[in-house]
C-alpha cells in the first residue's frame, strides 16, 4: 500500500487575488469625484455670475466670489493629490455659507438684483456634497438641512433677488433631495470600507494565529523526530545489541545521532541557507556504507542545482530513519537484498528510494505511538515541502520513496544505474 503525504504548499503560478478595497481608498475615490463634478458646476456657473456680477459690490466679487472658485479648484487639486483632502472640502462648505450670508449685504440697490436663478444656487448641491466628504456624518446631515434653508430665506428677500417663496422653497428642498443622496452614498461606502478593514483584520489575526499554530505543530514534529531517531531508536538497538554486528550498527547510530543534534544545534533552518543536491546524495550514500549492512547503490546522474537547507536536511534524516528501519525491521539474513537509489530531476529537485525485499508491514497496522514511519519520514519530508511514499506488502518487503519537491516527474523503470558515489562530487 502506499501512502502519500497531503501537498501543503500554494501554486507559485496562481494569480496573486486583489488587496480588498479600504477605507482610504474609498475616501480617495469620492473626495476626487466630489470634487470633480464641483468645478462642473462651477463652470456651468460662470455665465450667471458674469451676468450677476454687477449687482453686487466689486469687493465682494474679489474677495468672496473669488474665494468660492479658488476653494473648489483647491479641492480638485488637494484630493487628487492625496493632501488635506477632508480640509480642502470642509473649506469649499464654510466659504459657501459665508457667499450666501454675505451675498445680499453685498448688493449695490436691492432692488435692482435678478430676481431669477442665482448663481450660487448652481454650487448649493457641491456644498452639501463637500460637507458630506469634509464632516462626519452627522454634522454633514445638519449642514444638508441648515444651508439649502438660509439660501432659501436669502433668497426670498429683496437684496437676495426678491424670489417667490414658493420657487426659492423648491430650489432648496432639489438642492436637499441631491445633497442627501450624496450624503446618504457616501455613508454607505464608508460603512462598507469600515467593514472591509475590520474583516481584513480579523482575518490577519486569524491567518497570524495559524500561523503560529502550524509553526508550533512542525517545531512538534522536528522534535518528536530528534528524539526518536537520536535517542530512542540508538537506545533500543544499543539494548539489542548482542552480536559483534549489532553492537557495530548501535556504535555507528549513535555517532551519528551526536552528530545529527550537534548540525541541528547549530544551523537555523530559516537562515535561507542551501545546499547542493549532490552533496545530500554524497552524506546519504556514506550513511549507507557505514550502517554494516549491504545497499546496493544506484543512481541517476544528478546536476550542479542546490536545494534549501532546511529540506536537505529533511530528506537526508527521512533518508538515514529509512535505511534503519530496513535493518531493524526487514530481516538480516543473506536472502534479505537492500537497495539504495538515489535520481536527480528536471525540476531541480531529488528522489531517493530505499527498498528491500524483507518482511515488509501494514502500514496502517502499525500502532501511533511508533514515530519511526509517520513522523520521522512523512511528516519530516511534508513539512520540508517533499512527499514520502510507503508501499509495503508482507513477506514480500517495503519501498519508501522520498521526493523533493512535490510534484517531481516520475522516473522510468530500469533507467537506474549502479556507480560510484564518488562520482556525484
Amino acid at each position: 500500500m502506499a501512502t502519500r503525504a497531503p501537498a501543503l504548499r500554494s501554486s507559485p503560478s496562481a494569480k496573486q487575488s486583489r488587496a480588498p478595497i479600504s477605507r482610504t481608498q474609498v475616501e480617495t475615490v469620492i473626495s476626487r469625484s466630489v470634487a470633480s463634478f464641483g468645478v462642473v458646476f462651477a463652470l456651468q456657473s460662470i455665465p450667471q455670475f458674469i451676468a450677476q456680477m454687477n449687482e453686487v459690490h466689486p469687493l465682494w466679487v474679489v474677495i468672496v466670489a473669488t474665494a468660492v472658485f479658488a476653494s473648489i479648484l483647491a479641492a480638485v487639486v488637494l484630493s487628487w493629490a492625496k493632501v488635506r483632502v477632508r480640509s480642502a472640502h470642509i473649506m469649499v462648505a464654510l466659504i459657501y455659507v459665508v457667499a450666501v450670508i454675505t451675498w445680499p449685504l453685498a448688493a449695490n440697490d436691492s432692488g435692482s438684483v435678478s430676481s431669477g436663478g442665482h448663481w450660487l444656487y448652481y454650487l448649493l448641491t457641491v456644498a452639501t456634497a463637500t460637507a458630506a466628504i469634509g464632516f462626519p456624518t452627522r454634522v454633514a446631515t445638519v449642514y444638508l438641512g441648515v444651508v439649502p434653508a438660509i439660501y432659501c430665506v436669502v433668497h426670498v428677500f429683496p437684496a437676495g433677488g426678491g424670489e417667490y417663496w414658493l420657487q426659492a422653497l423648491l430650489e432648496s428642498v432639489y438642492s436637499v433631495i441631491l445633497g442627501g443622496a450624496i450624503v446618504v452614498i457616501v455613508a454607505m461606502l464608508r460603512s462598507a470600507a469600515v467593514s472591509v478593514d475590520v474583516a481584513q483584520s480579523t482575518a490577519l489575526d486569524r491567518y497570524s494565529h495559524a500561523v503560529r499554530q502550524h509553526a508550533t505543530e512542525v517545531e512538534r514534529v522536528q522534535v518528536d523526530s530528534i528524539v526518536h531517531d537520536s535517542v530512542l531508536t540508538t537506545l533500543l538497538s544499543a539494548a539489542r545489541a548482542f552480536t559483534p554486528e549489532s553492537k557495530e550498527l548501535a556504535s555507528t547510530m549513535a555517532s551519528n545521532a551526536i552528530g545529527h543534534l550537534r548540525e541541528a544545534a547549530l544551523v537555523s533552518p530559516d537562515d535561507g541557507s542551501t545546499v547542493r543536491v549532490a552533496a545530500v546524495a554524497e552524506r546519504v550514500a556514506e550513511v549507507a556504507a557505514s550502517l554494516g549492512a549491504p545497499f546496493e547503490l544506484r543512481t541517476r546522474p544528478l546536476g550542479a542545482w542546490t536545494m534549501p537547507a532546511q529540506a536537505a536536511e529533511a530528506v537526508y534524516a527521512a533518508a538515514v530513519q529509512a535505511m534503519v528501519n530496513s535493518i531493524q525491521h526487514a530481516g538480516r539474513n543473506d536472502s534479505v537484498s537492500r537497495w539504495l537509489s538515489i535520481r536527480g530531476h528536471q525540476s531541480r529537485g531529488i528522489e531517493i528510494e530505499v527498498g528491500d525485499t524483507g518482511a515488509g508491514f501494514v502500514f496502517i497496522e502499525v500502532p501511533n505511538e511508533r514515530l519511526g514511519v509517520r513522523v520521522s519520514i512523512i511528516e519530516r519530508v511534508a513539512n520540508a515541502g517533499g512527499v514520502a511514499e510507503i508501499d509495503s506488502v508482507l513477506g514480500e518487503g517495503t519501498v519508501i520513496t522520498i521526493s523533493w519537491p512535490r510534484g517531481v516527474p516520475p522516473v522510468r523503470p530500469g533507467s537506474d544505474e549502479p556507480v560510484n558515489f564518488g562520482e556525484l562530487r
